[in-house]
């Protein structure tokens, strides 16, 4: 990587990382261009070489948020899903780092909010949140299937009971955050929940 490549690289991750703090702290609306260009030091005509509006930070934020919690490659979901229980344990602590991160939880109230105004980010959460994570559970329950670790069955319809859960607990903490209250009670409901699921599936 060259140098004006790596310096076009970091200029764009300080966009991003400002435009995140901003956008959980005073919501999509009130953040301009110019505040996130004045954060990061550079000329707000500067900041459009990297982005074309506001609305493709925000995309672009968004999808950090909404991405897969554990990303795999093609190659080795067969290894990781034959580990069973504990590939499913994987998959939900990283879910779990996620939920409890505090700068990940600002942008998840934020983006359940805007998710309802805006038709491009509902796109964008389909595309990078739900089907890639069924995508990749799915497949590993149809290994886990083959290999009888776990019961027949329609491994789509488990991947949405499995992660169905998860998305419920990630809920259930930013709305008691949002009230101030505490999440200590949920701390333990990720393990719980893989321990439950994982019996009433394996063979």
């Amino acid at each position: 990587m060259n140098k004006d490549t790596k310096k076009r690289k970091n200029t764009k991750e300080l966009i991003l990382k400002a435009a995140s703090t901003l956008f959980s702290e005073h919501g999509y609306r009130a953040t301009s261009v110019r505040t996130i260009a004045q954060i990061v030091g550079i000329k707000q005509s500067a900041l459009y070489n990297h982005f074309k509006n506001k609305e493709e930070i925000f995309f672009e934020v968004s999808k950090e948020i909404f991405n897969t919690p554990f990303s795999i490659a093609t190659d080795s979901l067969n290894k990781e899903s034959l580990t069973g229980k504990v590939f499913i344990h994987k998959f939900t602590m990283q879910y779990k780092l996620l939920t409890f991160d505090k700068a990940s939880e600002k942008m998840f109230r934020l983006l359940m909010i805007e998710l309802l105004q805006n038709e491009g980010l509902r796109e964008q959460f389909i595309s990078e949140f739900h089907n890639k994570n069924i995508k990749m559970l799915s497949e590993g329950f149809f290994v886990m299937m083959q290999n009888s670790l776990i019961r027949s069955g329609d491994p789509m319809i488990m991947a949405y009971e499995f992660i169905s859960t998860l998305f419920y607990i990630r809920l259930q903490v930013t709305l008691l955050r949002f009230d101030a209250k505490s999440t200590d009670a949920l701390a333990t409901q990720f393990e719980k929940h893989v321990d439950f699921f994982w019996e009433s599936i394996k063979n």
